[in-house]
């Protein structure tokens, strides 16, 4: 079947635009049920009223698995804010907004995020017994309710269409603490620019009525699992410094 060109690759899958639909067709690397474990997590949001592209089917394309979903016609913010920065904190405060949003939903249906963390931090293979041993502990010690969390959440995965916004790649969500979801997007923004991290984690804060503290305090862990992502834009040095940084048994 020929889908064209992708319009977007990623390290798990390449995403086409055929028939006024979006195609993600994974590679082949993944076991056979990941494209149905991936769009379970989306239609679970979907079911949460939350505005999400709408899953149509489950399916394999020349022998590889591949998930239909409703195509959104719009622009990613992350791409419309990179035109114009200063209209950061306007982007940054719907963000949060939706952000918000997400996390009030209860999400026990869905993978437990302390099960995913260990996983992730078990896999980190930068990181030696000592500090998982560390991150381990920290881990067990941390107390919250499970509700819906992203997991991914950043300007890049809001798509603006319309005047309405749709929330994508639901790959990475789980049941966990809100505070470790925002601090995993203030992980990832700061990759880039520490000056809009630290505006976006103002502003929830602000919002919220969190504070600082308490989301830094998911800082050793969620840098420590994201180590296992092996992201060629992501630099280990830095999140290992983070997680001996906030781990002082290390």
């Amino acid at each position: 079947m020929n889908l064209g060109t992708p319009i977007a690759i990623g390290n798990t899958a390449k995403i086409y635009l055929f028939d006024n639909k979006i195609i993600k067709v994974f590679n082949d690397k993944f076991s056979n049920s990941e494209s149905l474990y991936e769009a379970n997590k989306q239609k679970i949001a979907y079911k949460c009223g939350l505005p999400v592209p709408k899953v149509w089917d489950v399916t394999k394309i020349d022998g590889k698995q591949a998930i239909i979903m409703e195509y959104i016609n719009g622009r990613t913010i992350g791409d419309i804010l990179s035109e114009n920065m200063k209209q950061a904190e306007y982007y940054l405060n719907l963000s949060v907004e939706i952000q918000q949003a997400i996390h009030m939903h209860s999400a026990d249906s869905l993978e437990l995020m302390s099960e995913k963390l260990t996983r992730q931090i078990e896999l980190a293979h930068p990181l030696d017994t000592r500090q998982k041993t560390a991150l381990f502990q920290k881990l067990e010690t941390m107390t919250f309710e499970n509700k819906l969390c992203h997991g991914d959440f950043h300007l890049f995965n809001l798509i603006l269409s319309d005047n309405k916004v749709t929330i994508i790649d639901w790959v990475d969500s789980s049941a966990g603490d809100i505070r470790a979801d925002v601090y995993r997007t203030y992980l990832l923004y700061s990759q880039f620019s520490i000056e809009i991290a630290d505006l976006y984690l103002h502003l929830y804060c602000q919002k919220s009525g969190l504070s600082k503290d308490e989301v830094f305090q998911w800082a050793p862990i969620i840098a420590g699992a994201r180590l296992s992502e092996s992201v060629s834009t992501e630099k280990s040095e830095r999140l290992i410094e983070i997680v001996n940084q906030f781990c002082p048994t290390l």
